[in-house]
């Protein structure tokens, strides 16, 4: 008799007792979870790479003996190091020197005699080839070696407690004692064949093990569509108010701006404006590069809300961003008569009137979770979107009261990302730029031309320029060799004397936070020395100069955002990015050759991958475990073609068919929900 999917591992006796805490951590609780704990690669373990007689950009995988180990000291860091040796080589065999950092806990897993698997890049150090932190796995086992050794092996993620051995073992039992039939396999019209979660772990040969990902992956990126599209499917049910306002005040704000506004904002208004007259709730993402005008976009629709007799908010990451915006909206506002309050955790104010009754608000989170709910939401626009999380604006749209939400991001988001973590919205994209712009010019150096660049920036603030210095640290690190904004403030108020040099970071209080930059915006710093806490939303149109230390820290599309700060004015800005590394030079070359972030951010995603972008802790969409956001986009517009397919024929997902298909999307809401 096979055991259901679901059964509670606690009560199988081939699970030992002490590796259920690791599992849990794992997240494995069941034997569905072990099968379905996927390899994070495969070994082919028929024929191991010959060991390195030099140094290789591609990983190899080997199999030796350990004949010596050392444990040492240099200086601070303690150092453990492996000799491994070849058994089939014998005297003629190159030995390889493994060697690890500040991590004791290995030599206390690897002694001599020990067989050994490893996995990483060799490289030279000197006259001998030496691996660092290469992955390891110790064979121990030999009368279980069938499932380690001479076939495809898969290498499953491991954890403190449990072995990459030891999960294999028991992902082996697991497919063999497990209802395979019984785990849902959801790809509409596809054959449920359960040989696919054996194939997946343990294949026969590469034909049967690239079969078995391309299935799955399917099934992982389906079940993703399915959750999202869902959830677009059910606020577009769940029905709305009209707000279609009478576009007067809109009017007369676009009369008063002096310069004529894009086509791509123009068509955004329309779309948006069109959603919120609509009797069904909005639920909409602003997507545009940095400075590309999103924020008037979304004043025209939070005066639509208020011509219908509604408050309209705009939420924003931070207290710096919020004023800002503050200030901007009355400069448009007051001239009007129209009122605007602003709420933050330590502010409350209004241009006029009670700040409860003001049609329009400007805040932080403080907004909706710090006891100041305004009294008749009809419009949430949320400024910077990732800023806040997937699940703050799930709690939004879930509100009893229904307002429209309008998210914006100057991030931009590649196609594949776009499609899974906002999937449940629908899009409006800003392309193109507002006139008077000033061109920015981005320019990789290395650390020598330091003297040079500080020569420029003391020019450029002699004539009447500012400039920003970010660095990717507050504080210098112990494990990092990195420079650090508040370890370099001195020198940097040495170098520009007599200028003014200002420094800013996340760590200081909300208020000084707010002086320094009120001090940089009327011009009395000229240069500020900055962590990413100015990444977003600081205008200071007088900044025409940014120089980012250490810019390989930071994400190509980050360091776009950064500096979006500068070339707000008509002045022509620069952008000038250090790094040592030649490898680097080449990532950020990048930046050097493209302004347009959508461009920018497709290279981003190929560089660094998706990270940890899905999963639980975003909203409750399925975690990614074997597709690839870049390679297999394909299928991943393919399953946003199947999933709205099967909830316009089955729009509840009543059909007894459709029950697992029910089931996930219900276990997403839940945990969307928190519950």
């Amino acid at each position: 008799m096979k055991l259901p999917p679901d059964t509670p591992l606690e009560s199988l006796d081939w699970v030992a007792r002490p590796k259920l805490a690791a599992l849990r951590r794992l997240g494995i609780a069941t034997p569905g979870d072990l099968v379905r704990h996927f390899p994070r690669r495969h070994e082919d373990r028929t024929k191991f790479d010959r060991f390195p007689d030099g140094e290789s950009d591609r990983a190899i995988c080997l199999c030796g003996v350990v004949r010596k180990t050392v444990a040492r000291r240099f200086g601070p860091r303690r150092i453990f190091e492996a000799r491994v040796e070849d058994e089939s080589a014998g005297v003629l065999g190159s030995p390889l020197l493994c060697r690890w950092f500040n991590s004791p806990w290995i030599s206390r897993m690897i002694v001599g005699d020990d067989r050994i698997v490893l996995f990483g890049k060799p490289r030279m150090r000197g006259t001998q080839v030496v691996m660092e932190h290469p992955e390891f796995e110790i064979i121990e086992d030999e009368a279980g070696s069938s499932i380690h050794f001479d076939r495809i092996t898969p290498v499953h993620p491991a954890g403190d407690g449990i072995s990459p051995t030891a999960l294999r073992e028991l992902v082996h039992r697991a497919l063999a004692e497990t209802d395979l039939s019984a785990l849902p396999l959801l790809w509409p019209d596809a054959e449920a064949d359960p040989r696919v979660w054996s194939d997946v772990h343990f294949p026969e040969n590469l034909a049967a093990l690239e079969a078995a990902l391309a299935r799955l992956v399917q099934e992982e990126f389906f079940a993703i569509q399915l959750v999202v599209r869902a959830r677009r499917a059910s606020v577009r049910r769940a029905g709305g108010i009209p707000r279609p306002g009478t576009g007067v005040l809109w009017s007369a704000v676009r009369d008063s701006l002096g310069f004529a506004l894009t086509p791509s904002q123009l068509e955004a208004m329309s779309e948006i404006s069109t959603d919120l007259a609509a009797p069904r709730r909005m639920n909409r993402l602003l997507q545009g590069d940095v400075g590309s005008g999103k924020t008037l976009v979304a004043l025209r629709a939070m005066l639509q809300a208020a011509e219908s007799g509604w408050q309209a908010a705009l939420m924003a990451p931070t207290q710096i961003l919020a004023e800002q915006h503050y200030r901007n909206f009355r400069n448009l506002l007051d001239p009007l008569g129209i009122r605007v309050a602003l709420r933050t955790s330590s502010l409350c104010e209004s241009s006029s009137g009670p700040p409860d009754s003001a049609p329009i608000i400007v805040g932080t989170h403080a907004l909706l979770y710090d006891g100041a709910e305004f009294q008749n939401p009809g419009l949430i626009v949320i400024d910077e979107q990732h800023k806040f999380g997937v699940l703050q604006r799930s709690r939004l749209i879930a509100r009893a009261d229904a307002p429209d939400v309008l998210v914006m991001t100057a991030t931009p988001i590649p196609r594949t990302i776009a499609q899974t973590l906002y999937g449940d919205l629908d899009v409006s994209l800003i392309r193109h730029r507002p006139p008077g712009r000033g061109r920015v010019v981005t320019a990789v150096r290395d650390p020598a031309k330091l003297p040079d660049i500080i020569a420029f920036l003391r020019k450029k603030i002699a004539d009447g320029r500012q400039a920003y210095i970010v660095y990717p640290l507050v504080d210098e690190s112990e494990k990092l060799e990195i420079k650090s904004a508040r370890a370099e403030f001195d020198r940097w108020r040495e170098l520009l004397a007599p200028a003014a040099v200002g420094l800013v970071h996340g760590r200081l209080p909300a208020d000084e936070k707010a002086e320094v930059m009120c001090r940089f915006r009327d011009g009395r710093i000229s240069a500020l020395v900055a962590t990413t806490v100015i990444e977003v939303g600081v205008d200071v149109p007088n900044a025409c100069i940014m120089l980012i230390e250490e810019a390989a820290r930071f994400g190509l599309s980050q360091i776009h955002q950064l500096r979006g700060r500068i070339g707000r004015g008509a002045e022509k800005s620069y952008c000038i990015l250090l790094q040592e590394s030649p490898e680097a030079h080449e990532k950020l070359s990048v930046l050097e050759a493209t302004s347009d972030g959508f461009e920018i951010a497709e290279a981003d995603l190929r560089i660094r991958g998706p990270g940890d972008i899905l999963g639980t802790n975003q909203s409750g969409l399925p975690p990614l475990a074997l597709g690839d956001l870049v390679r297999d986009a394909e299928i991943m517009s393919e399953a946003r073609r199947r999933a709205d397919a099967l909830l316009e024929t089955d729009p509840g997902l009543a059909r007894p068919a459709h029950a697992p298909h029910r089931a996930l999307v219900d276990a997403s809401t839940s945990l969307q929900a928190g519950n």
